[in-house]
């Protein structure tokens, strides 16, 4: 069975304010409590409104709208599943909104982004489907720029049982980004062998971004509050996310992370593009610290992206140098968790669409189209989450995160050299924890491992010693819940990411020669600033992935 891996790497398709499907640049600061107010808010002096996203201590009432009104300001939505409301105010007004002692905190409504055959081979997906694995009766949510009801989501009728869009107008997709992702999990193949990991699973397509692949965070939080109303009536298990935007804050106030906690905690696995800014060495660190929201949230499955190098085998495939690496801004997580194919993947795409119409030169044959990058790597290992729940239904999140990186395959080389084929730069990718997390998918070794996590298995913290430069890990707290690294034998950091991304003969992961070459990444200031990155390397990656 092949399957259809997109390049996840639409860095971001940073268009003024939308959320790319793939994750674009962070910002990393210091763990400090923050103001009321974020930093990319900071000129307040401008004219005219801005949109923003305003978190509550309590869930906001209309007396609480009334305030804004007052303001003059505008309410646009309500977001129960964060405690927070959508409103237009003037920038002038932000310091009086601020001194509500009821305010939480106060961000913009920011753009979000996607982060744009062989790979099933790569990640063994045989083995579900010699078991009998392919995804039935459980539905996976993708919040994406839609979907084409195309053949490929067929069975004996639509496998597409439920479709909404949160930008206004159709659910069906005209940018390509949604179709591409949602094959790569489900396609059945329509003849060709560019099949989904779970080619049997029910679809729910929630449209969050238009025809640019352009969205915001009130449009995915929308789509996610979306999932978790209907998580019985179609039994959803698996939100995918291959879409992202910069860091701005942590993630305990920011209202994209606090959106998808809010479904993991519901019982639904959510998987989140790590994003494609690695190679971003703007701020000195090496493409360190990169990773994007909401894949900087400790709960969800961050996933990296790697290359298949046109090969059925595993042992040649390499890590695509603009895979983001970690840590987390702020928060200083450990992240990716994970890794899976993601460089020039093969998956479907609608007749007349538009990014066929704009890169004809990507089209395969009849539907389907190659595209890279991070949202490509995303839908496999969303696939592989079926996979696990069809066999163990009654397994939680944190029991699926976790048997995914233990049975995560830890052998790698040290660095690898990737040359980009537009602008023919050379990158050197290290194999280290932020860069390949606990390793690459094996869908073979989760199902024949019978290992049940039991407690938290929230993303780890990693705790910079100025005086020795060395950088060790330890246990992220969870609410009412012991986290299961380090528990027994069994879960010892060794286990889950290998020997060989500890300095030896200690628990560093890092010693006073980390690549990154400066404290830069473990500094109290944002590396990136207050705006998106460039969209045109973005979607160099994409549509041209890397050799």
């Amino acid at each position: 069975m092949a399957s259809r891996f997109a390049r996840k790497t639409c860095r971001a398709f940073r268009a003024g304010r939308c959320i790319t499907a793939f994750c674009i640049g962070v910002t990393i600061a210091s763990a400090a409590t923050p103001q009321k107010i974020s930093s990319d808010l900071k000129n307040r002096s401008r004219p005219g409104d801005v949109d923003v996203i305003v978190q509550y201590k309590v869930t906001p009432t209309r007396f609480h709208h009334q305030r804004i009104a007052r303001l003059g300001g505008r309410l646009h939505s309500t977001m129960d599943l964060v405690g927070a409301a959508h409103y237009s105010i003037a920038a002038s007004a932000l310091d009086e909104l601020a001194a509500d002692p009821d305010v939480l905190y106060v961000t913009p409504n920011r753009p979000v982004y996607p982060m744009m055959d062989i790979p099933a081979q790569s990640v063994n997906a045989a083995a579900a489907a010699t078991a009998g694995y392919d995804g039935t009766g459980i539905g996976v949510a993708i919040v994406d720029s839609g979907m084409a009801d195309i053949p490929d989501f067929h069975s004996k009728n639509t496998r597409i049982v439920y479709q909404a869009s949160f930008i206004g107008g159709s659910p069906v997709d005209q940018w390509g980004h949604g179709t591409h992702v949602a094959g790569l999990i489900g396609s059945n193949g329509n003849g060709t062998v560019y099949t989904g990991i779970v080619p049997d699973v029910n679809l729910i397509n929630l449209r969050a971004l238009d025809q640019n692949g352009n969205g915001t965070d009130a449009s995915v939080i929308a789509a996610i509050n979306s999932a978790i109303a209907l998580k019985n009536t179609y039994n959803i298990r698996v939100i995918n996310l291959s879409l992202g935007r910069p860091v701005f804050e942590p993630a305990a106030v920011d209202p994209l992370c606090q959106a998808v906690e809010k479904a993991w905690k519901a019982g639904i696995v959510v998987v989140v593009a790590a994003g494609n800014d690695g190679r971003d060495n703007s701020a000195g660190t090496n493409g360190y610290g990169t990773i994007t929201a909401p894949g900087n949230d400790p709960y969800v499955i961050t996933v990296g992206a790697m290359k298949d190098m046109g090969t059925a085998t595993r042992t040649d495939d390499l890590i695509a140098s603009y895979s983001s690496k970690g840590p987390t801004g702020f928060d200083h997580f450990v992240k990716p968790d994970i890794l899976a194919p993601g460089n020039r993947v093969v998956s479907t795409m609608n007749a007349g669409i538009g990014l066929l119409q704009q890169y004809p030169q990507n089209k395969v044959a009849n539907d389907e189209y190659i595209l890279s990058g991070t949202s490509m790597a995303t839908p496999i290992v969303s696939g592989a989450a079926v996979v696990v729940l069809q066999k163990n239904p009654s397994m939680t999140p944190d029991q699926v995160k976790a048997r995914l990186m233990k049975t995560a395959s830890k052998t790698f080389p040290a660095s690898s050299v990737a040359v980009d084929p537009t602008t023919h730069i050379a990158y050197t990718s290290y194999y280290d924890i932020f860069t390949v997390g606990a390793g690459y998918l094996d869908i073979a070794a989760a199902l024949s491992s019978s290992d049940l996590a039991a407690g938290s298995a929230l993303s780890p913290t990693a705790i910079y010693d100025p005086a020795t430069g060395q950088v060790t890990v330890q246990n992220t707290p969870a609410s009412g819940a012991t986290a299961v690294w380090g528990s027994t034998a069994v879960w010892g950091s060794t286990a889950v990411w290998g020997s060989s991304v500890w300095v030896s003969g200690s628990t560093a992961v890092w010693g006073s020669t980390a690549v990154w070459g400066s404290t830069a990444v473990w500094g109290s200031t944002a590396l990136f600033g207050s705006s998106t990155s460039d969209s045109s390397e973005s979607l160099s990656v994409a549509i041209n992935g890397e050799n």
